[in-house]
């Protein structure tokens, strides 16, 4: 028995161990790229064009950054952005929990349930494409506003399925003992269903966030001036397609100075650092219980 007990701990440890060694080298494989870009952007263009640049930086340089950070342009951009997210997110989160609610019902709850569900799915499969698009949104007067980014994309219909799905697992008996308290269908939803939905809800926040972050398409087709450009619109059009008639005489100067390969890992970095920071706040969200106690035996 002693031996037996012997070998099922050292075949742990050699399984623990094998399993730790796996999850560094996934680690380090998906944190590689990422000091890969930090280096780049760090290094002239001229290391970066003869292969020298791996892991650290050579010849070091933040031309790259000053040529992406250092404009009045970008901080507009910028604020546009988090505006954007600040706005956007809480207006996707509300719509998606108000009609996630009633489209988890049962067809005898809710006559009209799978008629509405229907409605919804069919936008994920099917489009009506880019110029109905533009003509319904030019028709709302929206075109070359701030709303053009946020009314066109305030429910998506893939966070509606989730959380949709979420409401049907939860136990009946939570909703059943609140009904026979008292509440309503609104007291419901807020103080038993939300509370309850924390981890789904996160996960959630996380793809509006980094959906309205990383978004560079609507801004550059609804917006008819670059000074109402978000960030990665910005962006996109400055160091990507190189539009000189967004550059001054200094951003001409800078090009001369970086790559396109430096520009557009500074251009990774700063963009990608606020969803970076959001992160940490939301991911202890992801590993606690959904519903955990939620029902008594």
């Amino acid at each position: 028995m002693k031996y037996c007990r012997r070998r099922d701990n050292v075949g742990r440890k050699i399984f623990n161990a094998v399993n730790v060694l796996i999850l560094a080298l996934l680690a380090l494989s998906c944190l590689f790229p990422f000091i890969n870009v930090l280096a780049v952007s760090l290094s002239s263009s001229a290391a970066v064009s003869t292969g020298k640049v791996f892991l650290l930086p050579v010849d070091f340089t933040l031309e790259s950054y000053k040529f992406v950070i250092e404009k009045p342009e970008f901080f507009r951009a910028f604020t546009i952005s988090v505006l954007k997210v600040l706005i956007g997110v809480p207006v996707n989160m509300i719509l998606t929990i108000m009609l996630a609610y009633p489209l988890s019902k049962t067809k005898n709850e809710f006559k009209s349930r799978n008629l509405y569900m229907w409605f919804f799915v069919v936008t994920m499969v099917f489009s009506g494409g880019l110029v109905p698009w533009y003509m319904i949104i030019n028709a709302t007067g929206l075109i070359n506003s701030f709303w053009a980014l946020i009314i066109p994309s305030a429910v998506q219909v893939f966070n509606l399925v989730i959380l949709t799905n979420f409401f049907q697992a939860l136990p009946k008996g939570i909703e059943e003992a609140a009904y026979i308290d008292g509440a309503s269908h609104w007291k419901i939803l807020w103080k038993v269903f939300v509370p309850l939905s924390l981890p789904a809800m996160a996960t959630l926040i996380l793809f509006c966030v980094v959906t309205h972050w990383n978004s560079w398409f609507e801004g550059l087709i609804l917006m008819n001036t670059p000074n109402k450009y978000p960030l990665q619109s910005y962006l996109q059009t400055v160091i990507v397609n190189r539009d000189v008639k967004l550059m001054t005489m200094q951003d001409v100067r800078l090009l001369s100075m970086v790559s396109e390969r430096t520009s557009r890992a500074a251009q990774v970095f700063v963009a990608t650092l606020p969803v970076l920071c959001v992160y940490p706040f939301l991911q202890k969200y992801f590993t606690s219980g959904i519903v955990l106690g939620g029902v008594k035996e």
